[in-house]
């Protein structure tokens, strides 16, 4: 009778324990729809705010890829919110995962992971030998100085590396907002002098055929650095030999040129977003973002004095197309200013830089896309160039949008356009 009771409480107590786990994992469910509902609401809201301009390269995909990194950033914030993870790690985490997959390492490449100085780098080194010393491309990622990593651009590499026969040497430099302004720069510096340096004797590279890259604000990296190499020269160690720019950022004077406002809600990277990726490399001051979208951070004298560089009338006809803000305003705000006054240095806006600071940059490659806000910015830089003396090579994307180059060889991500952007890199690495 003992036996039998204890294991009827015992049945009572499992069924109980039973219940207790469905009506746990029943709430566990009803929270985590509740939650992806959420997203999708937030979502959908902010997709409503997308642009999608006609001609622009596979709309659908583009806006399923850009829906997911909304609802990425969606979900970090809200885990930030909740005190569960930093919201800079999660959507670099999965950036990352969506991005980096690990592939067997091609037949004819070498890929190294060293330290230059300190600083984190991937070497790719192709193995057919030509007799002869290589040529070399530092690259440096794109990712709004906030984002990107070595892993995500190891397609990107790769291709260079092996279609080119170049040495390439993709730089891990520190991020926005745990480092600002000059951390991102100082690393690509050192990095670059390292290279050059032990170039020759380490890696059988032709230290006078080196140059320097990347795309978005690794552009904006490579072409500060190319000024500020210019200005440093000490006779030890050659200048790079060109640079590769990439859709670069380069100037945060006047965010009302014709790309602005054509591309202001295109996908991947909105007016706005260029405005908050800007500040957090310079200071992280982001309560002037308002001003500065209004155009009211830049004094009337200085406005005057950028016009010459700026002036939308510098660019093609077909670029000018739609509304134009006045380049001049009557008022601007002094506290706007006083934040932002240091990223009107040509160290944080290479479109700024004086005359005789252009005519000591190498010769250049300048990749654009037609949808991306960024457009205006290597169009006008390129101008500047030619009429400093630089030999430039131009390439335009009818088709394309900011950041078309990280999905190339990304699977079902690529993009034809990817392609073709990347074989015209290839095609000017091989001139050098």
């Amino acid at each position: 009778m003992y036996f039998e009771l204890l294991l009827l409480c015992m049945q009572h107590v499992e069924a109980a324990m039973y219940t207790g786990i469905a009506i746990l994992l029943t709430v566990f469910a009803a929270l985590f729809a509740a939650f992806c509902l959420l997203v999708v609401v937030l979502v959908y809201f902010e997709l409503r705010k997308l642009n999608t301009p006609p001609g622009i390269a596979n709309p659908g995909k583009l806006r399923l890829i850009h829906g997911v990194y909304v609802g990425i950033s969606i979900v970090g914030q809200i885990l930030r919110r909740l005190g569960l993870c930093h919201q800079m790690n999660f959507i670099r985490w999965c950036r990352c995962c969506i991005m980096a997959r690990k592939r067997p390492v091609p037949f004819g490449l070498r890929i190294k992971d060293l330290t230059f100085s300190g600083v984190p780098v991937r070497v790719y080194e192709p193995t057919a030998g030509t007799g002869e010393k290589k040529r070399g491309l530092v690259f440096f990622h794109g990712g709004g100085w906030m984002f990107g990593s070595i892993d995500e651009y190891e397609e990107v590499c790769q291709f260079i590396s092996l279609e080119s026969e170049t040495t390439v040497v993709s730089v891990g430099y520190r991020l926005a907002p745990e480092h600002r302004y000059p951390a991102q720069l100082d690393d690509c510096e050192v990095v670059t002098r390292h290279f050059l340096s032990i170039a020759a004797t380490d890696f059988g590279v032709d230290p006078r055929r080196v140059a320097v890259g990347g795309d978005s604000a690794g552009a904006n990296l490579a072409a500060a650095l190319c000024q500020r190499l210019s200005k440093t020269q000490d006779g030890h160690l050659p200048s790079p030999c060109a640079q590769v720019l990439i859709y670069p950022a380069l100037q945060m004077a006047d965010f009302h040129l014709p790309s602005y406002q054509q591309n202001h809600s295109a996908p991947i990277l909105f007016r706005d977003r260029t405005v908050f990726f800007f500040l957090h490399y310079l200071n992280g001051n982001t309560s002037v973002s308002q001003q500065i979208l209004e155009g009211r951070h830049v004094p009337v004298e200085l406005k005057l004095r950028y016009k010459k560089w700026l002036d939308p009338d510098n660019l093609p006809p077909q670029f000018r197309k739609g509304e134009r803000s006045p380049q001049v305003s009557s008022s601007h705000d002094a506290d706007a200013y006083h934040v932002i006054k240091q990223g009107l240095d040509p160290e944080i806006s290479p479109l700024l830089a004086e005359d005789d600071v252009l005519r000591l940059t190498p010769p250049t490659f300048v990749l654009t896309c037609e949808f991306d806000v960024l457009r205006d910015d290597g169009i006008l830089f390129l101008k500047r160039l030619r009429e400093a003396g630089v030999e430039v090579t131009w390439e335009h994307l009818s088709d394309g949008f900011h950041g078309i180059i990280s999905f190339f060889n990304q699977g079902w991500l690529t993009f034809q356009s990817s392609q073709k952007g990347m074989d015209s890199i290839v095609r000017y690495v091989k001139t050098f």
